[in-house]
């Protein structure tokens, strides 16, 4: 079984009953340097607000992603509590991004359940850290 969205890609061998995120990374070197610079000159912006989060802003509910610029930013600084407060994806996102850059493996892999599971957890998260749940 293979779907395919955008570049990267679900699939699965016929040996493995579990379907596997691909994701290609040959085209995310730039993105992710990026990523990273941005997260260690942000701070120095004058007025440095963050960004909000649309589905927050629309709607009063966090979204799993709700704290990442504060969670990468603060990652690259240093600060793992802040991170981990912010959102603890936020170190996992950061170590993805050098392993891109340093390793440059062509692809990025892991299994949908987890990839499901953690978006899942990453939510009910949020959800206790502005009080909902």
């Amino acid at each position: 079984m293979t779907a395919s969205s955008g570049s990267s890609r679900i699939s699965s061998s016929n040996g493995t009953p579990a379907a596997v995120w691909e994701l290609p990374t040959a085209d995310l070197r730039w993105p992710v340097g990026l990523l990273l610079a941005g997260a260690l000159t942000l701070p120095a912006l004058p007025g440095h607000p963050g960004l909000p989060c649309p589905l927050r802003t629309l709607t009063g509910v966090p979204c799993p992603l709700c704290g990442m610029t504060t969670s990468v930013e603060a990652t690259a600084h240093g600060h793992l509590g802040g991170a981990l407060a912010a959102n603890p994806a936020g170190p996992l996102v950061v170590l993805a991004a050098v392993v891109v850059l340093v390793l440059r493996p062509a692809t990025l892999r892991a299994p949908v359940a987890v990839v499901v599971s953690a978006l899942i957890v990453m939510w009910m998260f949020e959800l206790l850290r502005f009080g909902l749940i």
